[in-house]
């Protein structure tokens, strides 16, 4: 049986009812957090609770969550309700995230304030509450080494360049480094706050990229590894960087990319 790194401890996962984020909320329950899985509104519940029957059908614990991370209000009673019923919370998996693409000159600025709202300002008020929570409970060692752990979802794209895709693309690189600065305010407190930054991911947010032979087979010239990444990939990283075995690593972004960022056009010298 597989050592739970992770028992005892609660984990909210933002964007949690489908895609990445389903997939790192049933690792985080397999490690044995309860892992609370948040989705945004009345038409997503459906699918947060079959991930939340899958994590109990597998013996693991959960609750589904409604909550638009883009909006203060919510935010702030998602994180006293479930402090209220668990006492505290421990992780943090920073996920929800969207895009809206468009070429730029057609951009609209409703395009680009509901991707950044989403996907930076959602991060950051997410944050700011478990950051809140993880100073007035202190560091407890038989729960983790650490005060609190803060993974960020941000992608390849907080360092490569994405034509199209200039909101989506900014938002990442203020994932970035919004990470790395409350990395360096709060590793005094012992409060752990790093990125994960997948590249290529079979979920439905990229499905057109990968969902025939032709399409995967043009993916594939970007991945040195030779196959597109799965949820489970992104799940393995989230466990380790949420547990005692990754005391020491803050402020960091850990891409998991089958070598996407190794700039593969330049390996028969450009």
């Amino acid at each position: 049986m597989k050592e739970k790194k992770l028992q005892g401890q609660i984990a909210i996962v933002t964007g949690a009812s489908s895609g990445i984020g389903a997939g790192v909320a049933k690792a985080l329950a397999a490690a044995g957090a309860t892992v609370v899985i948040n989705h945004p509104v009345e038409a997503t519940q459906a699918a947060a609770q079959a991930v939340l029957e899958q994590i109990k059908s597998a013996g693991d614990k959960g609750i589904i969550y409604q909550c638009d991370v883009s909006k203060e209000d919510e935010v702030k009673k998602m994180f006293a309700d479930v402090i209220a019923q668990f006492g505290t919370v421990d992780i943090l998996i920073n996920n929800a995230g969207l895009q809206r693409d468009s070429p730029f000159q057609d951009m609209t600025l409703e395009q680009w304030n509901f991707v950044l709202g989403v996907n930076l300002t959602g991060q950051f008020l997410c944050a700011r509450e478990a950051i809140r929570e993880f100073l007035r409970r202190g560091l407890v060692p038989e729960r983790s080494i650490s005060a609190g752990k803060i993974i960020c979802m941000s992608s390849v794209h907080e360092v490569i360049p994405w034509a199209g895709h200039a909101n989506y693309a900014a938002s990442k690189g203020g994932i970035m480094m919004m990470m790395k600065s409350i990395a360096q305010e709060f590793a005094p407190w012992k409060i752990r706050v790093n990125s994960i930054g997948p590249g290529a991911i079979k979920t439905p947010i990229n499905h057109q990229a990968w969902d025939t032979p032709a399409a995967e087979k043009k993916l594939l010239e970007l991945i040195p590894y030779g196959r597109v990444g799965v949820v489970e990939d992104i799940g393995a990283a989230a466990v380790w960087l949420a547990s005692d075995d990754s005391e020491y690593v803050t402020g960091t972004t850990l891409f998991v990319d089958g070598g996407m960022t190794l700039y593969p056009g330049f390996s028969t010298n450009g």
